[in-house]
Order: structure tokens, then sequence, then C-alpha cells
């Protein structure tokens, strides 16, 4: 690979991990505040033919919620990091929130 596709491969990179639009960056950052919440998981179980069965756990915490982190900072901080702004309103004022 020749120098200006070295470079354009590197440039490519450090846009990936540049800010993000605000609408992007609070979409993405409710799960983090909904596990600050509380924990989430689920329990399935399945039969299939021939008697087979299956079950499987899933459980996620966060360190935020373990250290009893207010989600609305968690929201807060998390849109920051990602958009380099301030979120247009608090993750308690969202439908998400309530979930």
């Amino acid at each position: 690979m020749n120098r200006v596709g070295v470079a354009l491969c590197a440039l490519g990179l450090l846009a990936a991990c540049g800010p993000v639009s605000l609408e992007q960056a609070e979409k993405s950052c409710v799960a983090d505040a909904q596990l600050a919440q509380h924990p989430r998981g689920s329990v399935a179980f399945g039969l299939g033919s021939g008697g087979q069965s299956g079950a499987e756990i899933s459980l996620g915490i966060s360190s935020d919620y373990l250290m009893h982190r207010n989600p609305d900072d968690v929201y807060a901080a998390c849109v920051h990091q990602r958009a380099g702004q301030a979120p247009t309103r608090p993750f308690s004022a969202m439908p998400e929130s309530r979930m």
C-alpha cells in the first residue's frame, strides 16, 4: 500500500473516533442510562422435536448501577462524551426511562 493509501486509511479510522451527531449520541446512550437504573435479564426455554431441550439465561448489569449512579448523570456524561454537547433533555424526561 502506498503512502497515500495509508494516510487515507488512518484518516478514516480517526474520523470514526470523532464526535457523532447529538441525535445519534442521545439514541446510543439510552441503554447505558437504563442499565444504571436496574439490571436487565431474560430467561428462555425451548423444547425441540426429538425431546431435545435447552435453556438460556442472560443478565446485564453495569458498574453504574453497582455504584448507585444517577441515570440522568450517566446519560448526560455519555452524550457529552460522544457528541461534545449536553443532551436536549434529561433521561428521566424520556419515555425510555420508565421501562
